[in-house]
């Protein structure tokens, strides 16, 4: 279809490019120049291409827009202003101010239009996978013959530095070999970064090595000539059965006299000279801020109608797949909602004391597979470690390119990708994601698991391996600082289950939690059924630590506080204590994040205040401080690991029931 562009297209293209000069000097702090070069093509987004409806920027079948390289902040604020989203013009000359809802980089929930927090460049590009393998699957799921009510696209403007990023290259290998045809990631090719020429440290073929990914590669050779764009953006939402790059070649801060096509513009204030200067150039009033012609305003307001109008279309649509299909409209309305069917929990196993040992991984693997039964939203996978993690689900299938709506997703050896996709399948809604790999793999996670928890996604991870215990693998596969290192993030919940039924209450913590991430830690080894989780477990797993068993005699000499598998290793020196007649207290602390949230009473109750404390945990012992307080000790693992059998590197690196009770026994005599 031909598109027909006069000066009012101009008009409104240069709206946008002063708004975002203006809001970054009056800010005195932002990125001018990709928003300069960009204008043309956001204009056209969200005019022209995006189905979307500002007065209802949550509308399901909207298409997501992804803004990945947010430091162009102000490109996205000033286009939803200009095309009728609830931002105010107040907000954009507000743009990095305290309280205000244009913050430097994009935050999602913070303003209607925005569908995630980017900024870490290549975390957006990575996530939008995540997004249109959302769009996939509940297509699959969802529609009908003669009902699409799953039917859109994923879009997103990227940068140079997005595609240097590796997470990127993972995320579009996926892309490709899943063939999602409905992605478009639109690359900003101004070849300017923070150093100066990307030809400093990027000369790689990209449209070749994105035809070698399996997408599909369209160009244009000038960012400002709308009708080329308009035709290749045209050609762009054709699926073709590949997911396309469209790389667009543009300038930086184009038209500012001195700064065009230079590093200077990328992160920094024009400064008021080239602002007066960049104006003269576009024919602009030079010292007219935050100016909005009624003329451009009401061209690109004409996106609220046609959005509108286009939702109506699609509620219509909905209105009578309903009607023919009521169950799945209340699954669907169920799911989009965050709620969980009357009576899940009764899917959850309980596991006899009586049986034999058994890995938290293992147990977790029973868990998931019977909330998979009753959970149709559970969607994830491993990172090529399923049979390791226990983490695929019977009878779910592949999700594949051929088979999308099937629930087990193969992410390959790429962690860093599947933390990020995780996060596009959470954001887009209907799906609860969940991805596995061993714990000391968390790492290349660790950008997407702080951007989960930022934007309060509810995705679950599950991390096995948690320990020393993985033996002969060596120091390079046993995590040590990692337990801690992901308790440092804030709104995630940490959890390291005692034994398995311990597991299948931190599950449940897991898939009630809505407005946040969860991390299971898992063991490798097996671990007793305690009976006493059995009977306490629940409750007190939910609320962080409980007392697993009390002392007898009266009141207990010392309390230990032990996670994951040495909560047993503290039973037994309590056992070895009680022989020498000193009363000892047993505390499950699965998660300190929970526990902080508990009333000063409970935890009074659990930690009697005057009792020495000894916490115990195969990891480093930095942050335990805070919980034994003055007087009281932790036995943990300062050091790097070492390759011997799990049993023997726990007994050199002093996890052992003697080692316990003789550092009890030197508490007790320094006390007393």
């Amino acid at each position: 279809m031909t598109q027909i562009f006069d000066d009012v297209d101009q008009l409104a293209v240069t709206t946008i490019r002063a708004l975002s000069i203006d809001a970054i000097e009056r800010a005195n702090s932002g990125h001018p120049g990709a928003p300069m070069g960009l204008a043309p093509v956001a204009y056209l987004l969200f005019t022209r291409f995006l189905k979307h409806d500002p007065s209802d920027p949550g509308w399901p079948d909207r298409d997501r827009f992804i803004l990945s390289c947010g430091h162009a902040s102000m490109l996205l604020y000033s286009t939803l202003f200009l095309t009728g989203y609830d931002l105010p013009l107040e907000e954009l000359e507000n743009f990095r101010q305290w309280g205000s809802k244009t913050p430097g980089h994009p935050e999602v929930g913070l303003v209607p239009g925005v569908e995630m927090t980017t900024g870490p460049l290549g975390q957006g590009v990575a996530t939008s996978v995540g997004m249109a393998v959302a769009e996939a699957h509940l297509a699959a799921e969802f529609n009908r013959p003669g009902h699409r009510v799953v039917n859109h696209r994923t879009w997103v403007l990227c940068s140079d530095g997005d595609l240097m990023e590796g997470v990127s290259s993972e995320a579009a290998s996926l892309a490709g070999h899943l063939r999602l045809g409905r992605l478009v990631w639109i690359w900003d090719d101004n070849r300017i970064t923070i150093e100066g020429g990307t030809d400093l440290s990027f000369s790689e073929n990209v449209p070749a090595r994105f035809e070698a990914y399996g997408w599909r590669v369209l160009e244009v050779e000038d960012g400002n000539d709308l009708n080329a764009l308009s035709a290749t953006l045209e050609a762009a939402a054709a699926d073709d059965g590949r997911p396309t790059l469209v790389r667009v070649r543009t300038h930086i801060a184009w038209g500012a006299p001195t700064k065009q096509d230079s590093a200077s513009a990328h992160g920094a204030p024009l400064g008021a000279d080239e602002v007066r200067a960049t104006k003269q150039a576009y024919g602009w009033p030079e010292d007219e801020a935050f100016l909005v012609p009624p003329e451009a305003l009401a061209r690109c307001r004409e996106a609220v109608a046609c959005g509108a109008d286009a939702h109506r279309g699609w509620q219509a649509s909905f209105d009578a797949w309903a009607d023919n299909h009521p169950d799945l409209a209340r699954d669907w309305r169920r799911r989009l909602d965050r709620k969980l069917p009357n009576g899940w929990t009764d899917a959850l196993p309980v596991f006899d004391a009586d049986g034999p040992k058994i890995a938290t991984r293992a147990a977790s693997g029973k868990v998931l597979g019977a909330l998979a039964a009753v959970l149709d939203e559970l969607v994830g996978g491993s990172a090529d470690l399923a049979p390791s993690n226990k983490s695929l689900i019977d009878g779910g299938g592949d999700l594949l390119a051929d088979t999308p709506g099937n629930r087990n997703l193969r992410f390959g050896i790429r962690e860093h990708a599947m933390g990020a996709v995780l996060n596009g399948l959470s954001l887009h809604g209907g799906i609860r994601p969940y991805g596995a790999t061993f714990l000391v793999f968390s790492d290349y996670m660790r950008p997407a698991i702080r951007l989960a928890a930022l934007m309060e996604q509810p995705v679950i991870y599950i991390f096995t391996h948690d320990s020393i215990w993985v033996g002969e693998d060596g120091p390079t596969h046993q995590p040590v600082e990692h337990i801690l290192a992901l308790r440092t993030i804030p709104g995630l919940v940490v959890m390291r289950p005692a034994d398995a039924n311990e597991t299948a209450a931190a599950w449940r913590v897991a898939v009630e939690r809505t407005t946040g991430p969860t991390a299971l830690l898992l063991s490798r080894q097996g671990l007793p059924v305690l009976e006493e989780a059995s009977e306490f477990g629940a409750d007190g797993v939910a609320r962080g630590a409980y007392v697993l068993i009390n002392e007898e005699g009266g009141a207990p000499q010392i309390v230990f506080i032990a996670t994951g598998g040495e909560v047993s290793l503290a039973l037994d020196a309590r056992a070895e204590l009680a022989m020498r007649g000193i009363p000892a207290r047993v505390v499950s602390m699965p998660s300190w994040e929970l526990f902080r949230e508990q009333s000063a009473e409970y935890r009074r109750s659990v930690l009697p205040e005057g009792t020495p404390r000894l916490a115990i945990e195969a990891g480093v012992t930095l942050g335990w401080g805070e919980i034994v307080g003055d007087g009281g000790a932790v036995i943990g693992i300062d050091r790097f690991g070492a390759s011997a059998p799990g049993a023997e590197v726990a007994e050199r690196l002093g996890l052992t029931v003697e080692a316990v009770v003789a550092k009890s026994v030197e508490i007790l005599e320094e006390r007393f």
